[in-house]
């Protein structure tokens, strides 16, 4: 038995999409407005998050990184982030030119801590950047009032957050920018993919030229901008997924909900949800004192558990840095995430179950 953390789940219908376009040979678009398949999905992409605007890009990582073009980030600027986060954030600032300064996290939802973030803010802030990681919804509300005190405009990381919501509200639609992604091991997949939203229209229409080298009507560049558009093979897999997503979603909170029934009396912290906040369950993920022994006996039966994060990025090689983040410290070696994807069986969570007890 090999239960993986998250795989991608396709069917006929993505297969049929993407071999009709292979037969029609139009492979992608340089229009400004994408193919026929990247504005269907940025249709149903808009209409699920319920923002005004949808802009398909190749990848999470370029929808930040086109996000923070739109805002005109350049070089000598400080962009507010948590260390507690795949690289691709930093990663993102720092191909701008800009510096990322890294904030510490909460230990309630591993999301950006907003009081150690205001303490961050200097004269050369020129953005913030929290991640609502594992799908738990960072604590919009403080961010918004620090947003509006200094007047720093915030792009939503909500590359695990697709599906989540806060007081009904989706993640990625609080501020000016909500960037996603649909890397394989996401809620929904595109293969490669991912996608802002906005309800500014001057920030969608520079989006689009952003995404596609700063032109309008090709070979008249505008502003700077790079090849970052979603193929047309990679827009239809995510418009059938789209339509998939309720489901998928309805599926991992079903396991969510019995893994934790099975696993509420042992000594680990579970995941939860705070008050008028649902998750989407992208990783159920747990906090105990014995996390590097309890992941390898995992591996060992089978149970694709996973760590995420034990490296902080502030402490990886290429940024190496001496900044003090003691919850983030804490996370990286407490934390690790079970499976409970859609393709997880009744049979696999009991028996995912029955480990830990065993284990524990």
């Amino acid at each position: 038995m090999k239960i993986a953390i998250n795989i991608p789940i396709l069917g006929k219908e993505e297969i049929s999409a993407v071999t009709s376009i292979l037969k029609n040979g139009a492979l992608t678009s340089a229009a400004s407005q994408g193919g026929p398949h990247v504005q269907a999905f940025e249709k149903s992409a808009a209409t699920f998050v319920k923002s005004k605007y949808a802009i398909a890009v190749n990848s999470g990582t370029a929808a930040l990184q086109a996000a923070l073009y739109a805002l005109d980030v350049k070089k000598g600027d400080e962009i507010l982030i948590p260390s507690f986060t795949f690289v691709a954030t930093a990663n993102a600032v720092v191909s701008t030119g800009a510096k990322p300064v890294f904030v510490d996290i909460l230990k309630e939802n591993y999301t950006v801590d907003p009081d150690d973030l205001e303490k961050k803010i200097t004269k050369k802030t020129r953005a913030i950047i929290p991640v609502h990681l594992y799908g738990n919804v960072a604590d919009v509300k403080r961010l918004s009032e620090i947003s509006k005190k200094y007047n720093l405009p915030i792009i939503e990381d909500s590359a695990q957050s697709l599906g989540s919501t806060y007081k009904g509200k989706h993640a990625g639609t609080f501020f000016e920018m909500g960037c996603w992604s649909m890397y394989p091991a996401k809620v929904m997949t595109a293969g490669e993919g991912g996608f802002i939203a906005t309800n500014d229209k001057k920030l969608r229409d520079k989006l689009l030229m952003i995404r596609n080298h700063g032109m309008v009507h090709g070979y008249d560049t505008k502003i700077l901008g790079l090849n970052l558009r979603l193929p047309e093979i990679s827009a239809a897999i995510a418009t059938i997924q789209m339509k998939k997503l309720p489901h998928f979603l309805k599926s991992r909170k079903k396991n969510a909900e019995l893994l934790t029934s099975l696993l509420t009396d042992l000594k680990v912290v579970l995941p939860h949800q705070r008050k008028n906040e649902h998750v989407n369950w992208y990783l159920y993920t747990i906090a105990t004192e014995k996390r590097d022994n309890l992941l390898k006996k995992l591996n060992q039966k089978g149970i694709g558990a996973a760590s995420y994060y034990p490296t902080p990025v502030h402490k990886t090689p290429f940024y190496s840095l001496n900044t003090k983040l003691p919850v983030t410290d804490w996370a990286s070696t407490h934390v690790l995430s079970l499976p409970i994807h859609p393709k997880v069986t009744l049979k696999e969570i009991e028996f995912i179950g029955q480990t830990m007890r065993e284990l524990l």
